[in-house]
């Protein structure tokens, strides 16, 4: 059950990755040089300018994806798909750390004459390449469900991150705010490029949703369109969810446990960010006892899963951090760098100004219930309107079990919204 927040209780402690050319005809000899002369770019139809390359994987029809949504977990009305589609890999520009390199991600085009908007849904934490969108199977159901909400009348757009598919050499800057909304700007970017492509009428509408990781980027990308917006895409609403969008409290939070049984996300962050910010070697050393410490930067290497991560690790937090980090992290002078990643990562410096639907379960406890209701206080506290900012509480559902409620939900106030 997914409950309205309207006055949220103070807390006690700090999945889940188009060019129409047109045609002058010459009517008379006498108009070929000045037509000639006279065409512009624009009158041989929009150009790409971040879609690099984009290769078709599969086309599904709407009666095959009602299929797979009757078989699925999911709870939702097989009569919102509508449209086939077609699903794309897609390889485009982007720039990370002030360089431009070639991302990935997956977009999804409905076949259809009418106006559609687009939707991007940003995954949750993976660390294996094999989990990033684009190197999915055709028949693998997180496919198919970005293919059914392309279905109900949308461009579907889900980002790999940089780090993964065809950035791959890049460390992933997991919960690095810049770099991640950036990333998911310029897929929006190339999937209307490759939508003009093919034909397909963007009507400018955008959503943004995801889950865990990808709630943060997915408030990270909300963030940064209402900055900075981009032509051509007006943002109606988005819905993150389960996203420690609060670092620096997720940071208090971890350090306020004695177990923890998700370590790898601690050891993700932190080796992401030595990276992000080319921080010394040595920090790892001085974050983690040994044996972890030395054991860290070789357990991202794009092939071991979370679990084999964690199997290196250590879930009893003092024997995982060092006894000086958790004490004096706030007050050490020598962890300051660290503390102001952290904040700086945080998203509590803005207000939003479009619809924005939050949804966290509120037996989460591998990202806490309390960092959305600390993020949405601040919301309220800082003068959004409660008209603007929601939260949604999946009652009783923790990190795992709260995907499905929240995707059911999710879905039925983007078809309204649409």
């Amino acid at each position: 059950m997914i409950t309205k927040t309207s006055k949220a209780k103070p807390a006690n402690n700090r999945l889940y990755s188009f060019i129409n050319r047109s045609f002058i005809y010459p009517f008379v000899f006498a108009f070929i040089f000045a037509f000639a002369t006279s065409c512009t770019d624009e009158d041989e139809g929009p150009k790409r300018v971040v879609l690099v390359e984009a290769t078709s994987v599969i086309s599904r029809t709407a009666s095959e994806l009602k299929s797979y949504l009757k078989a699925s977990p999911m709870d939702v009305d097989e009569n919102m798909l509508r449209y086939d589609v077609e699903i794309f890999r897609v390889k485009y520009k982007t720039m990370f750390k002030g360089s431009s390199i070639t991302a990935s991600g997956i977009v999804v085009l409905p076949k259809t004459e009418d106006e559609v908007g687009m939707t991007s849904f940003q995954h949750g934490t993976i660390v294996t390449q094999a989990d990033a969108p684009s190197a999915l199977d055709a028949g693998d159901l997180e496919l198919i469900l970005y293919a059914a909400l392309s279905s109900s009348g949308f461009i579907a757009v889900v980002p790999d991150f940089i780090g993964f598919g065809e950035s791959k050499l890049f460390f992933h800057p997991y919960y690095v705010e810049e770099a991640t909304a950036s990333a998911v700007i310029d897929n929006l970017k190339a999937a209307r490029e490759l939508a003009a492509e093919k034909n397909v009428k963007f009507n400018e509408r955008l959503f943004l949703a995801g889950y865990s990781q990808g709630g943060y980027v997915t408030m990270a990308t909300h963030k940064s369109l209402e900055a900075d917006p981009v032509d051509g895409f007006d943002l109606i609403a988005s819905f993150p969810a389960s996203g420690g969008y609060d670092v620096k409290g997720m940071q208090e939070y971890f350090f306020d446990q004695d177990f923890y049984t998700e370590p790898y996300y601690i050891a993700y962050v932190a080796q992401s960010y030595k990276s992000y910010y080319g921080w010394n070697e040595s920090v790892i050393v001085q974050f983690f006892n040994d044996p972890y410490a030395s054991r860290i930067p070789g357990l991202f290497n794009g092939t071991n899963n979370s679990a084999t991560i964690n199997g290196q690790l250590n879930a009893n937090i003092p024997l995982l951090i060092k006894e000086d980090l958790l004490d004096n992290i706030d007050s050490d002078e020598q962890y300051g760098f660290l503390v102001d990643a952290f904040e700086e990562n945080s998203l509590l410096d803005w207000t939003p100004k479009e619809k924005m639907f939050m949804y966290h379960g509120d037996e989460d406890v591998t990202v806490p219930y309390e960092n959305s209701v600390n993020t949405y206080n601040y919301f309220l506290n800082e003068g959004a309107s409660p008209n603007t900012v929601t939260l949604l509480t999946i009652e009783g559902a923790d990190h795992g079990s709260g995907v499905y409620p929240y995707l059911e939900d999710f879905l039925g106030k983007l078809l309204v919204l649409k």
